[in-house]
């Protein structure tokens, strides 16, 4: 008879199946059993058909990966870090030395640190295309770009750009197109199938550390396609490159993705309604949120975002030029409900100011404005508190 430490770690009781509860059961592993050799040696890990290794999948990520797709309007899915391993992974799986990519002069700052970092290291050049003006995207268009990143809208800018338009200047030179797609969250919009047009992106990377957590506590990333060929090449380089997610996160990300919706559509009412009222502060110069005639690229947001008449709980504003960048900081710092940090998309508002001087690339699309930004992201506390959290800041200044 086996002594008590080896039957405690080979005991053959096996609870019984057909459990059923509100939320699927959470698989652990990175060793994972076959019945025998042949079976282990019939296995093929690029599949979801069955199980080789913890990094490959489980049950519990395969469950995620798949409302993810579903969300987003695609059919495969994969896992990784952060929003940011999800922008390496598809820059990774199809640029090599001698390749180009082109980036939105708005688009997320690491994006482009990737690029004139390790991209750069690689051999793998880059340029900044006008997104907002997709003649431009298309005159940059080369023999040697094999990929084109789109962000809708800017991450700190907010313009929404002509994502139709710039696709199709894409599909002409069968260039492949990733979105980013953290700030529509597979709501605003369809982005495999504009409008029902059948014509979308060709990959959807999202940072699930956003709206699908909504908690501020979990870094994770996704990157969605519809074709199968993109999910091969993209399947192998996760493989090769060992991104891999925590199950406890996946758990977290299983337990907040229904409330999605709800908490998306809470965010965008609280946002709009602040940033209506800034607009009418004097000592706002610009109110920057695609949902608000005036803002740059309104009417693509509402030719695209229209039917859901959806936008994520995230604005700018640049304030007057005649208030100093130390006026701003004071603004900011006076706020109590709205912290200083970084990220978005969970229930505690946010701000943080921005020099833009040190983002964009003046030789691409010139700044209009002289006074200083500062983004909001909104969260779910009530909103006349969080207006008058901003009435007290902006008094301070």
């Amino acid at each position: 008879m086996s002594k008590p430490s080896t039957t405690l770690i080979h005991h053959p009781y096996t609870p019984p199946a057909n459990f059923a509860a509100p939320q699927p059961g959470i698989y652990k592993a990175s060793t994972v059993f076959f019945a025998d050799v042949a079976a282990m040696r019939a296995r093929d890990w690029k599949t979801k058909a069955g199980y080789t290794y913890g990094l490959h999948g489980t049950p519990t990520t395969f469950t995620l990966e798949e409302r993810l797709a579903t969300l987003e309007g695609g059919t495969e899915c994969l896992l990784v870090p952060s929003g940011l391993a999800a922008i390496s992974l598809v820059s990774f799986a199809f640029l090599k030395s001698g390749d180009e990519v082109l980036i939105p002069d708005n688009a997320y700052g690491p994006n482009k640190a990737l690029a004139t970092g390790e991209l750069a290291n690689f051999g793998i050049t880059h340029r900044m295309y006008d997104a907002m003006n997709p003649s431009d995207l298309a005159a940059k268009l080369s023999d040697r770009t094999r990929l084109v990143w789109l962000e809708a809208a800017g991450s700190v800018t907010m313009e929404f750009p002509d994502l139709p338009a710039l696709v199709k200047a894409c599909r002409a030179r069968g260039v492949v197109t990733a979105l980013d797609n953290t700030w529509g969250a597979g709501l605003a919009f369809a982005p495999f199938d504009f409008n029902g047009s059948g014509q979308g992106v060709d990959i959807s990377v999202h940072a699930l550390t956003k709206y699908p957590s909504g908690g501020g506590d979990v870094l994770m990333g996704s990157v969605v396609t519809r074709d199968e060929r993109l999910h091969r090449a993209l399947k192998l380089t996760h493989m090769r490159t060992g991104f891999g997610v925590g199950v406890g996160d996946v758990e977290t990300l299983l337990r907040s993705l229904p409330s999605i919706g709800l908490r998306y559509a809470a965010h965008d009412r609280s946002a709009r309604e602040l940033a209506r009222w800034l607009a009418g502060r004097e000592e706002i110069a610009q109110v920057l949120h695609p949902a608000l005639e005036g803002s740059p690229g309104h009417a693509n947001w509402r030719a695209l975002c229209g039917g859901a008449d959806l936008a994520a709980g995230l604005f700018s504003v640049v304030f007057d030029e005649s208030f100093s960048t130390e006026q701003v900081d004071r603004f900011c710092d006076s706020l109590n409900l709205f912290r200083l940090g970084y990220s978005w998309g969970g229930p505690v508002s946010l701000v943080v100011p921005y020099d833009i001087g040190l983002m964009r690339d003046a030789s691409v699309a010139r700044w209009p404005h002289k006074g200083t930004l500062v983004r909001f992201s909104v969260g779910l506390e009530d909103v006349e508190d969080l207006r008058a959290d901003l009435q007290q800041a902006l008094a301070r200044m």
